[in-house]
């Protein structure tokens, strides 16, 4: 069962209820594999919270990985295009 889930997925999109009440993505996932009877993932993009703003609203930042995904290729072809320095690891994208 998990071959078969492992082989229809390409992604996973982890979403939080945060403390001031918000859903925020905080994690983003390639599905990449099997190793056994383990699907294997690298983290594309992830959600760190650095606070809370004056209004109760929480802050932080998303981060790459630095590794860029094989689905890219497939995005491209479909004419979408993808920035090369967006799976920078240096690269911080604040909320």
């Amino acid at each position: 069962m998990r071959r078969y889930i492992s082989s229809a997925l390409n992604v996973i999109i982890q979403l939080s209820r945060l403390v001031d009440g918000t859903r925020k993505i905080v994690s983003f996932q390639e599905i990449t594999g099997m190793e056994g009877e383990v699907v294997t993932l690298q983290e594309i993009f992830s959600f760190t919270q650095t606070g809370v703003d004056k209004e109760g609203k929480v802050r932080g930042r998303f981060t790459s990985g630095g590794i860029r995904p094989r689905f890219v290729e497939k995005l491209q072809a479909y004419g979408i295009p993808i920035p090369h320095d967006l799976f920078d690891p240096g690269k911080v994208y604040e909320t």
